[in-house]
């Protein structure tokens, strides 16, 4: 078990990087800092592309996997299968 374990360590730690640049690909949705300094003037308004579907799509599954491997790690910390 310890070589499973090993495995989704590594495992989590890509996801969470791969994770982490999805997140920031995506394009603001406006009121946060961006629009307090004018960065939301240059937005379309509401547009969503095919593009921008796709990255939403694997953002949610990689998120999904994300959570599934941290719960994976939790129970395995839980009942000491190591």
């Amino acid at each position: 078990m310890g070589v499973v374990k090993l495995i989704l360590e590594i495992v989590l730690v890509v996801l969470s990087l791969l994770l982490t640049l999805l997140i920031l690909m995506h394009k603001g949705k406006g009121g946060g800092l961006s629009d307090m300094f004018g960065g939301g003037l240059t937005q379309n308004a509401g547009s969503s592309g095919v593009a921008e579907k796709n990255l939403n799509r694997w953002t949610v599954i990689i998120a999904l996997i994300w959570v599934a491997i941290i719960i994976t790690l939790g129970l395995f910390a839980k009942f000491n299968l190591s």
